[in-house]
């Protein structure tokens, strides 16, 4: 059986760094990406959208307040910009965390679930903010998240797509990831990219964020890997992280070199918007470890 989320303490001087706040955006996210159809409660409907996408609008603000200054201070030519977004895999927030050696040298099984069921339940899906953050981009960022896309989706067969792959894991630990279940900090997370993925404005935030994960999540994964085929799962069943291990490499090389560069050498007010977004997605997960540990290790 899943164990409920324990409550951790809001950030007092915050309106929406808050577990209640986050749950509520959590489920509106849900039901406002689900295909559905029309309805009379339309307008009703409507009003209560404008409502969340102001909240949702503040929610990003916050978090581009806490990385503006630094974000600033990135370089705008495309050479020292990669060069600086490269050194995020080092210097970025949350990097070298001690949770994953941890996760992969001494957690227990029950203690694996538990972290995989927060992941689970706060992964906004990568191939949908791929192609929600596409929409009308350039030509050679387009292509590139396309490429990206294409191999989330197993070049077109079931059997390779991540998403599955996700699920098969989740019934294989036999987990349980619900919002009601989950961690505020890793609803922000989700929330945080959905947002940026969604709304228009905030697109080459979310170019910058999606490569910040590309960039930092193979070594964390490998770890995550190594720690469940310890406490007995098979290669294969582990295949989600293993396959992302070394897959992310790749993709982050090519997210660098074919979307990130020609889209900063076209104008480069978008490494300012990126180096942003990966800010921003990488305190976002700083503050997830910290949770995670906070539970964990209590």
């Amino acid at each position: 059986m899943a164990t409920r989320a324990p409550e951790f303490t809001d950030k007092p001087d915050s309106q929406f760094l808050k577990d209640s706040f986050q749950r509520g955006l959590a489920h509106w996210n849900r039901e406002r990406l689900m295909p559905g159809f029309p309805s009379d409660a339309w307008q009703h409907r409507f009003e209560r959208d404008v409502k969340m996408q102001r909240l949702e609008g503040g929610f990003l603000e916050e978090l581009r307040a806490e990385v503006i200054d630094e974000a600033a201070r990135a370089p705008t030519d495309a050479d020292g910009f990669i060069a600086w977004f490269e050194d995020l895999k080092a210097s970025g927030p949350g990097q070298g965390d001690p949770l994953f050696p941890w996760l992969a040298e001494e957690a227990g099984k029950d203690q694996l679930r538990w972290f995989f069921e927060q992941e689970a339940a706060g992964e906004a899906g990568f191939d949908d903010l791929v192609a929600l953050t596409q929409v009308k981009l350039p030509v050679e960022p387009k292509l590139e998240l396309a490429r990206n896309y294409w191999d989330e989706m197993g070049h077109g067969t079931a059997r390779g797509m991540h998403g599955p792959m996700l699920d098969a894991l989740v019934e294989t630990l036999q987990v349980e990831p619900v919002i009601e279940n989950t961690v505020w900090e890793s609803l922000a997370l989700a929330n945080a990219m959905t947002a940026m993925a969604v709304n228009r404005r905030y697109a080459w935030h979310s170019v910058g964020a999606l490569g910040a994960i590309e960039l930092t999540a193979p070594g964390r994964a490998a770890l995550v890997a190594e720690g469940l085929k310890r406490v007995g799962l098979s290669p294969k069943e582990a295949r989600y992280f293993t396959l992302h291990a070394v897959l992310d490499v790749k993709h982050s090389e090519e997210w660098n070199r074919n979307a990130i560069r020609p889209a900063v050498e076209e104008d480069p007010r978008r490494a300012t918007a990126m180096a942003e977004g990966a800010l921003i997605r990488l305190k976002c997960g700083e503050r997830c470890f910290e949770a995670y540990r906070a539970y964990l290790w209590s």
